[in-house]
């Protein structure tokens, strides 16, 4: 009987070094989490909490620490283009792996054209330009991204080096040109709408620390694994957790009961102090979030795409450039085919992205999941790493069961996966018969000759 091979997750001491240094990883790493959130999560959180609403920002903070180094410690030892599905196939098997790669590629890839029609609207706001423009802003997004990692990721490293280093320059801005205009009575009362509030803006900004596995799918794409990935997770926990805290203090303090009352939060906060130069700065920190945050994502796309294809679970036509250094160009046309795709089905629903974005966070949540089990199976007990596993898997598994109601989209593509073992066994059964009866028939021609005497 044939069977398709499980590829080994090799150690990194016996990869090849990619070309992605500190400064690179690092701007992915903050990109990928450091995203769309700023626009809209601290006035939709100090709506729901109020001041504290700044609590609920350091506890996530303090939260997402586990999960991110649990990350950080997978990628590390086991970079491999396959990310979290790699490991899932090693600690839990193909088919397991096979739906952790389907959550990821087809579940979470279509939070892009959402992320694209999310910037699309808040330039609109921004400009007073007509809504209709939205589609069009929208697709111009994807376009930079797509031409940066053609051509490798390389050159999406450089570019988003340049792409986040604007957008701390603009948080800081942000944060610099407002609190001038903080009024410490905005921070009473403290709990207005008491411990639910904050239970609620704690699950608001859950979504904003998620970005943490976009980094296992090119870890093989740094200089040296082992070392960087840790430091270039634990800036990014650093600067995603200040940058965050500072706008939520600023949210609060300079708009008090004004915060979360617009559509464009961040708007409402800079036209307090620059109405001058407010619209302009909030469509530039528009403009390179939206940028920055596909040119973090198309990456991990190309590279689990290509995986997915080496690993048989996509078509092997796709397994083209899943080779550290390698550009998974099949796979990122693919990528850019799913995300047109989904594009046109939010234009038919007149934009409204609430259901897509439920979609992708619920496969967001899965992937956490089997990753974080995952990742108890493979390091080393007791060790500290280990010890952030076990914190992490019993939060996502929290979460898990949070999201419930949502969950259809990840368990139909789970079925699926189990659909591909299904048939895959099936056709294996049938090469084995086949083979077998093929010696059989050879065995009967087969002319044994007599015995003659002696």
């Amino acid at each position: 009987m044939t069977s398709t091979p499980t590829p080994a997750l090799v150690p990194e001491t016996e990869q090849p070094h990619g070309t992605l240094g500190l400064g690179q990883g690092t701007a992915l790493y903050i990109a990928s989490v450091l995203g769309t959130g700023i626009l809209v999560l601290p006035g939709l959180a100090a709506e729901a909490a109020g001041p504290a609403s700044i609590v609920a920002v350091a506890a996530v903070l303090v939260l997402s620490i586990p999960l991110a180094g649990t990350f950080a410690a997978l990628a590390a030892r086991y970079p491999d283009a396959g990310g979290v599905a790699s490991y899932v196939r090693r600690a839990l098997g193909n088919t397991a792996a096979r739906m952790a790669g389907y959550w990821f590629y087809f579940g979470v890839c279509i939070g892009a054209p959402v992320l694209a029609v999310l910037g699309g609207e808040y330039v609109v706001a921004v400009l007073g330009v007509d809504r209709s423009a939205v589609p069009i802003i929208g697709l111009a997004v994807f376009v930079p991204p797509f031409v940066a990692n053609w051509f490798g990721v390389r050159v999406a490293g450089w570019v988003q080096f340049v792409l986040t280093g604007l957008l701390i320059a603009v948080v800081v801005g942000v944060v610099a040109v407002t609190f001038p205009a903080a009024d410490a009575a905005n921070f009473q009362p403290f709990l207005p709408h008491g411990w639910a509030g904050v239970g609620v803006a704690i699950s608001l900004f859950v979504w904003a620390f998620a970005g943490w596995e976009v980094g296992t799918h090119i870890a093989g794409e740094f200089k040296n694994p082992r070392r960087t990935i840790p430091i270039a997770t634990a800036i990014a926990v650093v600067v995603v957790g200040i940058g965050y805290l500072a706008l939520q203090f600023v949210t609060v303090a300079v708009l008090g009961d004004r915060a979360g009352d617009g559509q464009v939060p961040l708007l409402d906060l800079v036209e307090t102090t620059a109405p001058g130069i407010g619209p302009v700065l909030v469509a530039i920190i528009a403009a390179i979030v939206t940028v920055g945050v596909m040119n973090a994502y198309l990456p991990a796309f190309g590279k689990l795409g290509a995986a997915l294809g080496r690993d048989g679970d996509l078509p092997r036509f796709l397994a083209k450039g899943a080779a550290d250094g390698e550009v998974p160009r099949r796979a990122l046309a693919l990528t850019g085919v799913l995300i047109l795709a989904y594009y046109g089905l939010m234009l038919l629903n007149d934009l409204d992205l609430t259901g897509f974005i439920l979609i992708h966070t619920s496969n967001m949540v899965a992937i956490y999941a089997a990753g974080m089990l995952a990742a108890t199976l493979l390091l080393r007990t007791w060790s500290f790493g280990w010890w952030l596993a076990v914190v992490a898997t019993i939060m996502t598994v929290a979460l898990l069961v949070l999201a419930w109601s949502n969950l259809l989209v990840p368990a139909l593509l789970a079925l699926a996966a189990v659909a591909v073992t299904v048939v895959r066994r099936a056709r294996d059964r049938r090469a084995g018969r086949a083979s077998e009866s093929s010696t059989e028939t050879a065995t009967d021609h087969l002319t044994i000759p007599e015995e003659q005497p002696a």
